[in-house]
């Protein structure tokens, strides 16, 4: 697949968008550019038959939650096209301008949100989606190899309830089509050997636990 300009305008939208933003580092500090995760949830994207409306939306997954909200998702369409915005809609679990100091709902709230949605989303959303939660996944199974278990600290929500969250994404990603179900293979790897400690029966629980 030849990458027309339409992607490498959103390369630098993205960029430019998150340029003040940063991914949270395995010593608790932001030390790596946010950027870095886009690219590494696009490559995936590419890597499994994405198309590049797919990859567009990839670049952009996070713009609406952490980036303006829902007047963002209408620059995006504006700039990109509507199917852009519905997979970046279909990826986003907080809809709410923090940019502009509004806060999200409970995290176990927008979670629990997120996975009843997931659900009956379409193939093309539920793999930029499993990218972007592939992505993080091998970013936390490295850093917690650098730092041990003392990592889970900088997450929103404990361990186990971490675990359990993605254990979930797991068995919605697994009714979906053949290239989800091949970055779901190494997924649900890698939370096992993550989460060997955790019980396979532990739930979200039921408190509302902040963060993102």
């Amino acid at each position: 697949m030849t990458l027309t300009p339409r992607f490498h305008f959103a390369l630098s939208y993205a960029s430019a968008l998150h340029a003040h933003q940063w991914r949270k580092g395995p010593n608790g500090g932001h030390e790596v550019p946010y950027v870095m995760h886009l690219l590494g949830v696009c490559a995936i994207v590419l890597e499994n038959d994405g198309s590049e409306t797919q990859a567009i939306a990839a670049l952009l997954h996070d713009a609406v939650e952490d980036q303006g909200g829902m007047a963002q998702a209408t620059r995006i369409r504006d700039l990109f096209g509507a199917d852009v915005e519905r997979i970046v809609l279909g990826c986003t679990d907080s809809f709410v301008d923090t940019a502009s100091g509004e806060a999200k709902l409970p995290w176990l709230q927008r979670k629990r949100a997120y996975l009843a949605r997931l659900q009956s989303e379409p193939d093309d959303v539920a793999l930029v989606s499993a990218a972007d939660k592939l992505d993080n996944a091998r970013a936390t199974e490295r850093d917690v190899q650098r730092r041990g278990e003392s990592l889970w600290q900088i997450f929103s929500a404990p361990k186990a309830r971490t675990i359990a969250y993605y254990r979930a994404l797991i068995a919605v990603y697994r009714v979906k089509g053949p290239a989800v179900q091949r970055m779901t293979d190494e997924l649900e790897c890698i939370i096992e050997r993550l989460g060997a400690d955790v019980p396979p029966d532990a739930t979200l629980g039921g408190d509302g636990a902040d963060g993102g």
